[in-house]
């Protein structure tokens, strides 16, 4: 059986369109991936020149709060920026460095009811940032980053604390994190 002349056009114009598609797919992937330098899958935007980090231990500024918290964030920022980035971290001089202090640690009531009773009381804590990037200071900042938690009236901040401290470390790192190393 032969095949007239638009059948076999067709499946040749079929056959060509898999293979363009294909190579499409295959070969589009590698010019985003290659086209910039410094596009990575955890959402940072930092420049390919960018080698290293320093994150000068944090204080505590504040009379609040556990002794050990200063230490919790410290740990909680190298581990993140490890874990996020292909960065070294360096013990000074790195082309990104973050250094500040804690200087918020405060129970206040949340959710008043009609009694002049909070049902829920709300944990917050603060921390100031200084972010330098010796590869470009136009990204540089000094700001506060805040973030809290509530927890019921019936519970104590002892009983909580240990449950809403990291809770509220980690976040403090995550915005840190997307303003410093995301740029967002």
């Amino acid at each position: 059986m032969k095949k007239n002349k638009i059948g076999v056009r067709s499946e040749k114009q079929a056959i060509f369109r898999r293979y363009f598609i294909v190579s499409a797919l295959l070969i589009f992937p590698l010019f985003l991936l290659n086209s910039c330098g410094i596009y990575s899958f955890t959402g940072t935007t930092m420049d390919a020149s960018i080698k290293s980090v320093t994150i000068v231990n944090f204080t505590m500024a504040t009379a609040g709060g556990p002794s050990n918290m200063a230490l919790q964030f410290n740990e909680k920022m190298k581990e993140y920026y490890q874990r996020n980035t292909n960065l070294a971290l360096l013990p000074s001089n790195g082309d990104l460095q973050l250094e500040g202090s804690i200087t918020g640690y405060e129970v206040i009531p949340a959710a008043p009811t009609a009694n002049d009773q909070a049902a829920l009381n709300r944990l917050t804590i603060t921390i100031q940032v200084k972010f330098t990037n010796n590869k470009d200071e136009e990204k540089n900042f000094d700001q506060s980053f805040t973030f809290f938690k509530d927890f019921p009236q019936n519970q104590t901040l002892s009983q909580v604390e240990s449950r809403l401290i990291p809770l509220i470390l980690d976040q403090i790192v995550q915005d840190i994190f997307n303003k410093s190393a995301g740029d967002w």
